[in-house]
C-alpha cells in the first residue's frame, strides 16, 4: 500500500507539503500541487480514511437509513438508495447503508459518533419517532418523505396527495363514480407511513369534490390476498368500475383475477396505478399510472445534503410534481 512518504519522495517534496495539498489547509503553488497530484495518480495513493477524518473532522460519508420491511416494495427502496450512492460519489462521498428497523437508536448512534457527516432518512412516518432526536442532534439531515410536522428538517418526496388526486381526477373524467383503492399492506397504514396516508388523503379529498364514491381496502399483495380483497370489493360495491392500485405486488394478481371473472380492462373496469414505470409498462395490460421518481428523489436528497454541508442551511420541503401517463388500462366507464 502506497504511503504519504512515498508520494512525497516521488514528487520531490516534503511529506507535509503532500498533506497540505490533500487537506487544502495551506496555499501551495500551482506547479507543486500539479506535481504532487501527478505522483498521487501515478502511484495510486489513497489517503487513510480514519486519519483524514480525524484531521478534517469530516468522514465524507452519508448515512442512509433504509429500514427493509417485508411489507414494502424493496425494488423502489433500493432504486432510491442506488441513486443516493451514485450521486454522493460525484461529490466525493460514500454511503453507509443502515437497513435495520432501529428507529431512534440508529439516529442516536450516528449523531453521537463521527461515522457520518450527514443522514438521509427513508420510510418516513407521519409522526416519525426519529425526528425529535434528529432535531435535537443538530446533525445535517434530509428526509425522503414528509411527516405531519416538517419544521426544522429538510424533506424531498413525490407529492403523494397530488398523486392521489390526479388518479381520481382521471377516472372521474372518464365517468367512473364507483372506485376501489387497493392499498398497501395493513401494517403500512398501522405505522402511519407517510406516502400511503398522504395518497389516501389526496384520493378522498378529490373524490368528495368530484362526487366519486371511494372504497379503500389494504392488501398484502400476492394472488390469494388479492382474490380475497377483490371478492370483498365486489360484494360491498358491485357497481365498482374503477381501481386505483398503490401496491406493486397486487398489480398482476388484480389484472389476472379481473380477466378470470370476465371483466375486460378497460372496457368493463379501468385500472390506474401508483408504481414504478417498469411495473406499469411490463404488466399484462399496460397501466395508466403515476410513476415513482425514485432516482430523482435520491438525487435531490443528496443535493440538499450537499447544500446544507456547504452552509446553505435553509430547511425546506421539496415535493416533486406527479405526472400521470395514460396507457391502455383506463377508458370510459361502461354505460
Amino acid at each position: 500500500m502506497v504511503t504519504l512518504a512515498e508520494v512525497a519522495q516521488h514528487a520531490g517534496v516534503s511529506a507535509s507539503t503532500v498533506s497540505y495539498v490533500l487537506s487544502g489547509k495551506r496555499s501551495i503553488s500551482a506547479s507543486t500541487r500539479e506535481r504532487v497530484e501527478e505522483s498521487i495518480q501515478q502511484l495510486g495513493y489513497h489517503p487513510n480514511a480514519g486519519a483524514r477524518a480525524l484531521a478534517s473532522s469530516k468522514s465524507n460519508i452519508i448515512a442512509l437509513m433504509v429500514p427493509l420491511r417485508t411489507d414494502m416494495y424493496v425494488p423502489v427502496m433500493m432504486e432510491i438508495a442506488i441513486a443516493v450512492a451514485t450521486t454522493a460519489r460525484t461529490h466525493g462521498y460514500d454511503v453507509l447503508l443502515l437497513t435495520g428497523e432501529e428507529g431512534p437508536a440508529a439516529v442516536r448512534r450516528i449523531a453521537g459518533s463521527s461515522l457520518a457527516d450527514a443522514m438521509i432518512l427513508m420510510d418516513v412516518e407521519l409522526h416519525d419517532e426519529r425526528l425529535p432526536l434528529l432535531r435535537d442532534s443538530g446533525r445535517t439531515a434530509v428526509l425522503i418523505g414528509l411527516p405531519v410536522d416538517p419544521s426544522g428538517v429538510t424533506c424531498v418526496d413525490l407529492d403523494f396527495e397530488a398523486t392521489g388526486a390526479l388518479c381520481v381526477d382521471h377516472l372521474a373524467g372518464l365517468g367512473h363514480t364507483e372506485v376501489a383503492v387497493i392499498g398497501e399492506a395493513a401494517a403500512v397504514y398501522e405505522r402511519h407511513t407517510g406516502f400511503a396516508e398522504r395518497t389516501l388523503d389526496g384520493i378522498r379529498a378529490k373524490a368528495q369534490e368530484a362526487g366519486v364514491r371511494i372504497l379503500h381496502r389494504p392488501c398484502e399483495g400476492g394472488y390469494a390476498a388479492m382474490a380475497g380483497t377483490l371478492a370483498r370489493v365486489f360484494d360491498e360495491r358491485p357497481g365498482t368500475t374503477g381501481f386505483i392500485v398503490q401496491n406493486e405486488a397486487a398489480v398482476e394478481p388484480l389484472l389476472n383475477l379481473l380477466q378470470q371473472q370476465g371483466r375486460a380492462v378497460p372496457e368493463d373496469v379501468s385500472v390506474v396505478a401508483v408504481c414504478p414505470e417498469q411495473v406499469a409498462t411490463q404488466a399484462s395490460v399496460r397501466l395508466t399510472s403515476v410513476s415513482i421518481p425514485a432516482q430523482e428523489m435520491g438525487r435531490r436528497a443528496v443535493e440538499q445534503v450537499m447544500a446544507k454541508l456547504a452552509g446553505r442551511d435553509s430547511d425546506e420541503v421539496e415535493l416533486l410534481e406527479p405526472v400521470l401517463t395514460v396507457r391502455t388500462s383506463s377508458g370510459p366507464a361502461p354505460v
